[in-house]
Order: structure tokens, then sequence, then C-alpha cells
């Protein structure tokens, strides 16, 4: 059985960079705290729980403790609060995010309504609509453009979360473009995930089988399993190696592999390692 590993597979830079901050952190400081998950894996999560950074639904007296930003960014709320009550901040929002805050903020401030394609409820989508003043209209491509706000709008900028997928939000794109007279766009879906969705839209043509290795709350993870499996049914969405099932492999000569940006490299190595036995 041949096993093709996309070259993309596992961390990209951003998120590779927040972990080595909040693990440089936890060396130097056992009073890091952090409003969820630094990125969208529960193995990574754990990992930095047991370096003693502790996950919090809320902000407490902050004095003495530094509040970790995560990978997906925060609200300039955020950031006030934790000043008033007197946490040190430390960012690691991904530098391509906040280039998509700079953006945002800086069409809020011509008077363009922003507009933020991607999911509704996601942390990076929160963190860009909580950089302004003016309240942003998301669209959410799993979900029907209400098409009666839009027609209000007489100019409007268009920012996208970073890990989405090019032709859904192309697809909305046109929309928005039928109603809305001034409309500027800026694509600012991530280079690691154009690679990563290109690379997809190949390797399950080259194999008979596509494992998708990440977290089942990881974004970017369900895009590249929702192209894969619009070209090969043979498509899996695991987490790790013991989801895999054995049954899967029967009649099949070639297995293709790609992981989620928020992916560890042991992770996808212990899936390699299954197959070897396996085949």
């Amino acid at each position: 059985m041949r096993i093709n590993l996309a070259k993309s597979a596992g961390f990209c830079f951003g998120v590779k960079r927040a972990i080595d901050i909040a693990q440089r952190l936890a060396l130097l400081n056992k009073k890091v705290f952090m409003l969820g998950d630094i990125v969208h894996n529960e193995e990574v999560s754990q990992k930095l729980n047991r370096l003693g950074i502790r996950k919090i639904k809320r902000l407490g007296y902050g004095r003495g403790k530094i509040l970790l930003i995560r990978a997906h960014g925060a609200g300039r709320d955020i950031f006030a609060k934790a000043q008033k009550r007197g946490y040190k901040i430390v960012d690691a929002t991904c530098p391509m995010v906040k280039e998509i805050h700079r953006i945002a903020k800086k069409e809020d401030n011509k008077k363009r309504r922003v507009i933020i394609i991607g999911d509704s409820n996601h942390d990076e989508v929160l963190g860009i609509a909580g950089q302004l003043k003016t309240k942003a209209l998301i669209i959410d491509p799993k979900r029907k453009i209400d098409v009666r706000k839009v027609k209000q709008i007489k100019k409007a900028s268009v920012v996208v979360q970073s890990t989405q997928d090019m032709e859904k939000v192309e697809r909305i794109r046109v929309i928005l473009e039928k109603w809305v007279k001034d409309l500027k766009f800026f694509n600012t879906i991530c280079k690691p995930t154009r690679i990563k969705q290109k690379e997809m839209k190949n390797l399950p043509r080259e194999s008979d089988l596509v494992l998708i290795i990440g977290s089942k709350t990881s974004a970017n993870t369900k895009r590249l399993y929702e192209i894969a499996k619009k070209i090969n049914k043979n498509s899996y969405w695991i987490s790790n190696e013991k989801e895999i099932k054995p049954e899967w492999f029967k009649g099949i000569n070639s297995v293709g592999i790609t992981a989620g940006a928020s992916t560890p490299e042991e992770t996808i190595k212990e899936v390699l390692e299954y197959l070897q036995e396996v085949r």
C-alpha cells in the first residue's frame, strides 16, 4: 500500500509560533492563563496544561498573572478588561490574523461597513469583529445570506476568516457584488490554508483513500475534509490513529494523508506508524 503524505500536513507558521510562545512562558512563569485553547487541538491543550498553563472562562483578578492571547486573536474589549484587572498581556495572535485586524480597522475608520465571511461563532471571526467601532456583518458560508441586510449597505469592505474555503468565498463575493454598489474585497485567506486546500484538490484523486488528521473543533481541518469528501468518498476525518478502522483498507492500494494546521507532528507520526503495520 502506497502512502502519500501532503507536504503541507501539520502545523502552520502561526500555530507553531503561538505554541512556542506558550511553552517559553510556561518555563518562565507559573501564573499563565488563557481564555480558551491556544489552538483547536486537544493534545496541544493537554500538553500546555501539563506545563502549568491554565484555561479560564472569564477574567478574574490579574495582578501578578499573565494572560496569553491565543493564535486566533481577541477583541479590543478583552485587552482593555485584562489591562484594567492587572494582567500582563502576551499576544500570540497569528501575524496573518493580525493583518486581517489591521485591514478591518482601517476600513472601519473610513466609515465603510465591514463584512466578515467566516464561521459566525469561531474565535478568529469574533476577534476580527471585536476590533471594530461599528458592528460588522458576519456572513457564515453554512447559512443563507440575509439579502435584506446586505441591500441596506451602500459601501462595504469584505475580509475573510483566514481558513475559509476559497470556492465558497467566491460564491458569496458574487452575491455581495450584485447588491452592494461600492464593494471592496480583501482576500485574507492565509497562504498556508491556500497551499493545504490546493494540495487537497489533487491528493484525493491520486489516492484510493484519504485520511485527514485533526481535531473535530478545528475549522481548517473540517474544510480539508469537506474538499476531500467531494472528490473521493473514501475520505475520513480522524483525530488520531485510534480512530482508524482496519476494514477501511480492504482493496486499498494507496492512502493520501494530510493534517490540519493545529495537528502536532507526533500525531501524524503515530498515524504513519499505524499504516506501516497495516500494509
